[in-house]
């Protein structure tokens, strides 16, 4: 995947530690149901954590998430998003998004996630965003 393969839409990128546990499910799950939504505001999402490309297929088949979950094992993405957390002998994506518009710019970044409530302050925040053009 490159951000030129998302040219003309509006892309969600959303880092996590994870897969498979419970925040982490949460979040993917609250981007599942309001997938629909952000695909009618011309909108791809792109989960990403340095879990192997296996487990996200695992992941994604067990909880049915529609959009593509990016492994980044090593940890390229993450640390050009500087969302790497470095824990003694583990190394994980700190839970953060960030919003790019159709040009291929950052224009939202949230850097504090709450897994519960992030997808509906984003998809809030993207329709503003829009209206705003």
């Amino acid at each position: 995947h490159n951000l030129n393969d998302y040219k003309d839409r509006w892309l969600i990128i959303y880092f996590y530690p994870k897969d498979d546990t419970p925040g982490c499910t949460t979040e993917a799950q609250n981007f599942t149901e309001k997938y629909t939504e952000f695909k009618n505001l011309n909108t791809e999402i792109l989960g990403v954590s340095m879990d192997s490309i296996e487990s996200h297929k695992e992941f994604a088949e067990k909880y049915n998430i529609p959009y593509p979950l990016l492994s980044d094992k090593d940890e390229i993405m993450s640390t050009a998003y500087d969302v790497v957390r470095e824990i003694p002998f583990m190394h994980h994506s700190k839970r953060q998004s960030f919003i790019i518009n159709p040009s291929g710019v950052i224009v939202k970044h949230y850097p504090d996630v709450s897994p519960s409530s992030h997808t509906s302050e984003v998809l809030n925040d993207l329709v503003t965003l829009q209206s705003s053009l």
